[in-house]
């Protein structure tokens, strides 16, 4: 087979995995979804990272174990891998399509004008609100031109608060983003948490954790620019009326129509998609799909992820038994420890998908309903920290990749302050809450 031939048939196959993704849950088609997955990604060995290796190899020994031991647990994480497989193709193909629209050159451009702070609050927040329909494109996009400063102007205090800005502002996207994998992981488990319920606690935590890296950061000299403001009010609110429109829409589909939140954001996303590559036609540009064959490590690692996550879930489940449950002061010392595990599991390289599959897996049917959102706090924000904090983080690595800023001095040495401190905030936040919340 030759390569471009390979090429077509990975990305046809990631798409069809998408397909499924959107399908009625039924198990033949999700395992239907699933086979295409793995033989997407199984086409681009030689093109995948070595943890991203480690993790297929896992899945395909895990998925025969499963197949001669317990068939149905193998449906059930199959499920989980297919409804994470279809959001992250889909987040991938609206970016493309978005990334393609001029507002989006403008807006990025004009994020590195003005003074240190406002310059420093500009990148920060300017990256966490492109990550909501951007997703990892955001921190491609903004760690692009980063690099372009290091490379016009050389290492500096400007540059390195710049990526600083970059990965607190991805990193907080957990927190705040109603389209966020965390997010839509979370309300997989937690059955009967509303996305909003969430929200109304996380998103203010997330904004109040982007303002305080400003404590954080390097003393710079100041740097002249044109702020032009007026000209970038547009983009900003055409960009902006998008997300808004998606996360309608989705809570349209969840509410009303009693979807899954995971499948009501594909859906939506989906839309927005072919709205805009119908106005893209419209204005006479030439829209074309764009290939999904590159995705194969984001497939296996967060697609992976999950499908193990569930697998492991339904292991400890079924050891703990049917009638386990906490003390009554166990259940706020869990909410309190969940940020620390995700913390702690991410300097070891595991994926927060896997984290968050575990403790919304195994804590979820045990947990009091009414006091929900106090897990649901703990794993979005302990999700935020390993993002942010850890050397192994996506986001960390592509950064390094970009601008040439080791991993490991931005996890430890530019953000290991910040991220203790709001481990423990947020820690003892959801413990609060679960201790308020609880009957």
């Amino acid at each position: 087979m030759s390569t471009a031939a390979r090429l077509r048939w990975r990305s046809g196959l990631t798409y069809a995995a998408l397909v499924a993704g959107l399908l009625p849950a039924w198990p033949a088609v999700n395992l239907a979804g699933t086979a295409a997955a793995l033989v997407a990604v199984t086409l681009a060995w030689g093109e995948l990272r070595m943890v991203a290796r480690g993790l297929l190899t896992l899945v395909l020994l895990s998925l025969l174990a499963a197949l001669l031991v317990a068939p149905h647990s193998l449906v059930l994480a199959a499920t989980a891998m297919i409804r994470l497989t279809a959001l992250i193709v889909i987040m991938m193909l609206l970016a493309a399509v978005l990334g393609r629209s001029p507002d989006l050159k403008r807006i990025s451009a004009g994020l590195f004008s003005g003074r240190p702070l406002p310059r420093y609050y500009s990148i920060t927040f300017g990256t966490a609100f492109l990550s909501v329909p951007l997703n990892f494109g955001s921190v491609g996009l903004i760690g692009s031109m980063v690099d372009q400063q290091v490379r016009s102007h050389g290492d500096s205090a400007m540059a390195r608060n710049a990526a600083r800005g970059v990965l607190r502002g991805y990193g907080a996207s957990p927190m705040f983003s109603p389209l966020s994998i965390s997010v839509v992981t979370t309300l997989t488990y937690l059955v009967g948490l509303h996305s909003w319920e969430l929200l109304a606690i996380s998103v203010p935590l997330a904004m109040i954790y982007l303002a305080s890296g400003a404590l954080f950061r390097e003393a710079e000299k100041p740097v002249g620019g044109d702020d032009r403001k007026d000209s970038m009010l547009m983009p900003w609110l055409r960009f902006g009326a998008v997300v808004t429109a998606i996360w309608m829409v989705t809570l349209l589909f969840n509410g009303l129509l009693d979807l899954r939140y995971s499948k009501a954001v594909t859906l939506s996303c989906l839309i927005a998609v072919i709205l805009l590559m119908v106005r893209e036609r419209w204005r006479g540009e030439r829209v074309s799909l764009p290939t999904m064959a590159p995705l194969a490590n984001e497939v296996v690692i967060m697609g992976g992820s999950s499908f193990l996550g569930a697998l492991i879930s339904l292991l400890v489940l079924h050891s703990l038994g049917e009638a386990f449950s906490l003390p009554d002061w166990g259940y706020p010392l869990v909410a309190f420890v969940v940020p620390f595990l995700f913390f702690g599991g991410g300097q070891l390289g595991l994926n927060p998908i896997i984290m968050g599959t575990l403790a919304g897996g195994v804590m979820g049917p045990v947990w009091p309903p009414e006091a929900y959102v106090g897990l649901g706090l703990a794993i979005v924000s302990g999700w935020a920290q390993c993002a942010t904090g850890t050397p192994y983080s996506a986001n960390s690595l592509l950064m390094e990749r970009l601008t040439g800023y080791d991993a490991r001095v931005a996890a430890f040495r530019w953000n290991l302050g910040l991220s203790a401190c709001w481990l423990v905030l947020s820690g003892g936040l959801a413990a609060l809450l679960t201790v308020v919340l609880m009957p």
